[in-house]
């Protein structure tokens, strides 16, 4: 990727060896964030559960720093996010919003969040509470390693994805979707997870082609490589991956071919007003 010309962001809190703050209890949504993070990672969630020891860190900040100024992935995170700030600004202005920008912190083996304990074996996740995106760049790794998807617009979009649900929480859709699945059978909650997880992908998409329309980011090939890490971690694959029985009413996050189709939708277009996953008949 191309990102000489993008500015740093200042929203990038550093948390790496800060250690884990307070003491408290995880609460439930914390055990409800290890259980859906985990799962998405194709981690058993009983080994997740197991690793959140009683008395775990409350919801209280860790000291947070800048990123050294020689740490190179710091700062292609840094700049990456910088990036999505300055198209979800544009896109919110134009149809007479403000966006709010949210903080990305970096962290190793676990931190303190207002969702609970975030542990780096739920993988990047968001938190709506605090409206922070949080990463141990350790998955970075795993994501070229295991999942088989290396490059950076594959990293990329990890960040693009999270932010997509920070998007989807600023524009009210995630509060409405969590009120519909508390109405919900099982099955049918995890088809609204379905949707909401796509539309973000789309929107990571959208980012994608408008980052690109401003700046120039992508190198030829690139978009491959953020096709790739979404087929990567599709539903389907990741419980096939697990030796398990594919079972389509437990999926949250939707099927490979899914996750491909909607980010390419989202980054043929470039609108993420072509992202309405809850009004699509064919997902």
């Amino acid at each position: 990727m191309r990102l000489d010309n993008q500015r740093d962001s200042d929203n990038l809190e550093d948390r790496r060896g800060a250690g884990m703050g307070g003491r408290g209890g995880i609460g439930l949504g914390g055990l409800l964030l290890a259980l859906a993070l985990g799962y998405f990672f194709g981690i058993d969630p009983s080994a997740l559960l197991g690793m959140l020891e009683q008395g775990a860190p409350a919801a209280v900040e860790a000291p947070a720093q800048k990123p050294p100024a020689d740490d190179e992935m710091a700062r292609f995170v840094s700049r990456v996010l910088s990036s999505t700030e300055d198209v979800w600004r544009e896109t919110f202005r134009q149809s007479g919003r403000q966006y709010e920008d949210p903080k990305l912190v970096l962290f190793t083996g676990a931190t303190p969040t207002a969702c609970g304990t975030g542990q780096s074996a739920m993988g990047p996740f968001y938190c709506p509470l605090d409206r922070k995106v949080y990463i141990d760049l350790a998955f970075y790794r795993d994501l070229r390693e295991r999942f088989r998807a290396p490059g950076e617009f594959a990293q990329a979009y990890v960040i693009a994805h999270e932010v997509g649900h920070h998007v989807q929480q600023q524009l009210g859709i995630s509060d409405r979707v969590q009120a519909a699945r508390r109405r919900a059978g099982e099955a049918e909650g995890n088809a609204l997870s379905v949707r909401l997880e796509l539309q973000a992908d789309c929107f990571a998409g959208a980012w994608g082609r408008q980052a690109d329309s401003m700046k120039g980011i992508l190198e030829p090939g690139e978009i491959e490589q953020a096709l790739k890490a979404a087929a990567a971690i599709g539903d389907d694959r990741l419980q096939r991956q697990a030796g398990g029985v594919i079972v389509p009413e437990s999926f949250t996050h939707g099927t490979s071919e899914q996750r491909v189709r909607w980010f390419r939708r989202g980054f043929d277009s470039g609108d993420p007003g072509e992202c309405d996953t809850f009004k699509a008949s064919r997902l």
